[in-house]
């Protein structure tokens, strides 16, 4: 069920919420079985008043708390 969801997110912006409290949001490109993303123009988006661009990132699955999709 959630790999299907991840599917259909690809190529579309989603939230990731990291351990640590830090959030960051991007376009889904891709991902694997562990849950890692990549994640083209991400942003840090843990501090609402310092956006900071990140570009094209991975992220490892073991530090994803939680994944949103997009609302549409």
């Amino acid at each position: 069920m959630a790999t299907q969801i991840l599917e259909k997110s690809i190529g579309k912006t989603v939230l990731i919420k990291l351990r640590g409290g830090k959030s960051i949001r991007g376009q889904l490109k891709g991902f694997d079985q562990h849950l890692n993303l990549v994640l083209d123009k991400a942003e840090d988006i843990t501090d609402t008043e310092n956006v900071k661009e990140l570009g094209l990132i991975i992220v490892r699955g073991d530090n994803v708390v939680m994944i949103s999709p997009p609302l549409r």
